[in-house]
């Protein structure tokens, strides 16, 4: 096999989700690895192609993640950039991906790969916006690579926990693709097109039912919730996910397809430097919570493996990927990119590096004062956790409810804050739950041959992630996240 870095010379490729914040980091790479890349095409959320490049402009290309490239080049970087890379507006819930006729005809004629990262990631996303995107989307994408006269590999990026829920420790998950219909409950068989039926006759009803916006917004994410539970999933989001995965396992016909499932996917481990990352993903909004004195306690098993990945890593298996499966459209390639199986970070592990850290570098104030941090972060049952938002909410609020009712309102805008606060903590553990007492590991067995095979990157066993936690993804974290 041809090396990784070659594979991508005189090659014109398209990337979805380009402003999400893996596929920066795989355009980053792409771009500073492989400067004969023919062209780079982003498919950017717009209403034209004006408002497109401005977005690049904006929220990619302007991000520190491109200061090495942009230090490398020097002067030129301006005119590279210009040269390789072109936004277009479109959206992949919509037919040909939303492109004008003219740009359609173009990138039919030019692409030859394709990475498709566009997804919304919210756990209760509504279910009309999880399904057109994450589900719809993948369809969609197929069907636009199948239109593609040059096209070589489609690589589409999933996630590891399209498994669902994992009670059993014993469990091994494989990397293998999904079957059409395929429900985790075995309720019925899932047929995705009555599922799109069903989301389009809720709709309609809450709109004969003359809802107002907000209502509508919260309607359809409960009804996304109670679909996926149906079903056996835990949330909307790793539901709409399966069911783009089966779409196109079932339907890809002659296009050479890549599913890539990465596990929690963190800030960089090396490149293009250690500890990027853009906004809160996994288990940092528990570390951000603990830093500003908000948060001493959260919900998990302290034996739950936390199964991190940093980003860097996971898109040098996209890369190692499509080079790999160009042209072989005989099977469906799926990986596994985690760290369970051969390098395991236990939930046990991170009341400790939380405490060490943020007592050592504590978050500050706008006015510069140092924020204090309450006490060791601790883990809890479901039991335990319940009677922490007792304490420490429930019953402050029943005596802002009755200082409320003897002041005649006095207390409104405090009893309404932290009312809206609980109900979020007991809607997050309630979403989290799964991950937080997820038993089973994920078998990356195709990921490590292909690792060995490439030699294009080094194992995750080489991470020591009390290290990495201290040292890069806190730090980092706290630089480009934590407000």
């Amino acid at each position: 096999m041809a090396s990784v870095h070659h594979f991508f010379k005189q090659k014109t490729v398209l990337v979805t989700g380009s402003t999400g914040f893996l596929a920066k980091v795989f355009v980053e790479k792409l771009l500073r690895i492989q400067s004969d890349v023919k062209k780079v095409y982003l498919l950017i959320r717009a209403s034209d192609d004006n408002a497109a490049a401005k977005r690049f402009c904006d929220d990619i290309i302007g991000k520190d993640l491109f200061r090495v490239l942009r230090d490398e080049m020097g002067e030129d970087f301006d005119s590279y950039i210009s040269e390789k890379v072109a936004a277009v507006a479109g959206d992949v819930s919509a037919g040909n991906l939303g492109l004008n006729d003219e740009n359609l005809e173009k990138l039919l004629g030019e692409i030859q790969v394709i990475v498709n990262s566009a997804a919304v990631t919210q756990f209760d996303e509504r279910f009309d916006v999880a399904m057109n995107v994450n589900t719809m989307g993948a369809l969609n994408v197929l069907n636009f690579a199948k239109r593609c006269q040059k096209i070589q590999v489609l690589l589409h990026v999933s996630t590891a926990y399209v498994c669902g829920e994992a009670k059993d420790k014993e469990v091994v998950i494989r990397e293998e693709p999904f079957k059409m219909g395929h429900a985790l409950k075995k309720v019925a068989e899932l047929d995705i097109h009555a599922e799109l039926g069903f989301m389009k006759k809720r709709m309609q009803q809450l709109e004969e039912e003359n809802a107002d916006a907000k209502a509508i917004s919260a309607a359809m994410k409960d009804y996304g919730l109670k679909r996926a539970n149906l079903y056996g999933w835990p949330n909307t989001y790793v539901f709409t996910k399966a069911m783009g995965e089966m779409f196109l396992s079932h339907l890809k016909d002659q296009i050479p397809l890549v599913i890539l499932r990465p596990t929690m996917v963190t800030s960089t481990y090396k490149e293009p430097f250690p500890g990027w990352i853009e906004g809160f993903r996994t288990v940092d909004a528990v570390i951000g919570g603990y830093g500003k004195g908000k948060l001493t306690c959260f919900l998990g098993n302290p034996k739950t493996i936390l199964d991190l990945i940093p980003a860097d890593i996971v898109v040098n298996c996209m890369m190692a990927a499509m080079a790999k499966h160009s042209n072989e459209a005989s099977e469906n390639y799926t990986y596994h990119v985690c760290s369970s199986s051969r390098n395991p970070f236990r939930l046990s592990s991170l009341p400790n590096i939380l405490s060490l850290y943020f007592k050592n570098n504590p978050l500050t104030t706008k006015n510069g004062k140092p924020l204090m941090i309450r006490s060791k972060a601790t883990l809890a049952s479901n039991a335990h956790f319940h009677m922490y938002l007792l304490i420490q909410y429930l019953l402050p609020l029943t005596g802002l409810n009755l200082a409320n009712k003897v002041l005649c309102g006095g207390f409104q805008d405090a009893y309404n804050g932290n009312h809206r606060k609980i109900k979020m903590l007991t809607r997050m553990a309630e979403l989290y739950k799964p991950y937080v007492f997820f038993k089973a590991t994920f078998d990356d067995s195709n990921t490590e041959k292909l690792r060995k095979a490439t030699k294009w990157w080094e194992g995750v066993g080489s991470i020591d992630w009390s290290e990495y936690m201290m040292d890069v993804h806190i730090p980092g974290l706290v630089k480009y996240a934590i407000k």
